[in-house]
């Protein structure tokens, strides 16, 4: 009895290394940590379509549809919303797990003043602004503001266009801000050069309108290779007018001993003039804001 027990147990671990041997790897799951951008989200079939950062060793930077076991990871999930998630890669599949919506959180001396200042007004209240912020999927309020060219330009003018804002001040000195934002833009003027001005509109709202008058900005486009660009649009106007058409947007700012500190948003607003997305930060790259332009350009209209 105890030399068939023996027997049996041998057979057992001769199984078990072969299997352990022969059972090709590809079956075995990877696990990727990711960060990308919603591009879109499918409720019924719970999958959604993401622009990733490239991951070192496992994949460039591109667009990939991943299936989500578990519905609940979609709530909260708009085209736009930044998210860091898991991938889980098998031999022939992968899907995405842990989905957590990214906080714009940096450590930097700016966004740090910024949080601190949107607190204190959460407490206090904003006496002097009662403005509303617009939510994703509301319509905007038609504004006008003044162009580079001193050309009024109203939002309700690019009615059935993809719609592209951000804001800056012409001499913000700090490279990783509004520069990288209008350079952001810049990169999509270049992707999408054959619908700029036709399907696709750039708007950049500068928040210091006391001195970026239409002069300056046409300066500053200058810089960007924007001058004569039609659909990219550097924009100004009454102090009053721009304090309502940032705020309306979660864009906040403040005047520091000359300098600014302040709110980074880009928003995009579909053909309809609806809000899709308001994207906070800078952790976003030129590519997958693109990748996100695209998805709206190519949606059904």
């Amino acid at each position: 009895m105890k030399s068939m027990s023996r027997t049996h147990s041998k057979r057992l671990i001769l199984l078990v290394l072969y299997l352990f041997c022969c059972v090709p790897l590809g079956f075995a799951r990877e696990r990727h940590p990711a960060f990308g951008v919603v591009l879109e989200v499918d409720r019924t079939h719970p999958s959604i379509r993401v622009s990733c950062h490239e991951i070192p060793g496992y994949m460039e930077a591109t667009v990939m549809e991943f299936p989500v076991q578990n519905a609940m990871d979609l709530e909260g999930l708009e085209p736009g919303t930044l998210i860091d998630f898991t991938i889980v890669a098998a031999k022939d599949s992968a899907h995405a797990e842990g989905i957590r919506i990214h906080q714009f959180q940096s450590t930097d001396p700016e966004p740090m003043a910024v949080r601190q200042l949107n607190l204190l007004e959460g407490l206090v209240g904003r006496s002097s602004d009662a403005t509303k912020k617009i939510n994703i999927g509301e319509h905007v309020p038609d504004f006008s503001l003044i162009d580079q060219n001193s050309q009024s330009v109203s939002l309700a003018s690019f009615t059935g266009k993809v719609v592209g804002i951000t804001f800056m001040y012409t001499h913000c000195p700090l490279p990783n801000y509004c520069f990288r934002l209008s350079n952001n833009f810049g990169m999509v003027r270049k992707r999408f050069a054959d619908q700029l001005g036709r399907d696709l509109i750039l708007l950049n709202i500068s928040f210091d309108p006391v001195h970026d008058q239409p002069e300056v900005l046409a300066q500053y486009a200058r810089h960007w290779n924007a001058a004569g660009v039609s659909g990219w649009y550097f924009l100004t106007g009454p102090v009053i007018e721009v304090q309502k058409v940032c705020h309306e947007f979660g864009m906040n700012f403040w005047q520091d001993e000359g300098f600014i500190t302040h709110a980074l948003h880009t928003v995009i607003l579909d053909r309809q003039g609806k809000v899709v997305a308001n994207l906070e930060g800078n952790e976003f790259t030129a590519k997958q804001l693109g990748d996100l332009f695209e998805a709206l350009l190519r949606a059904p209209q």
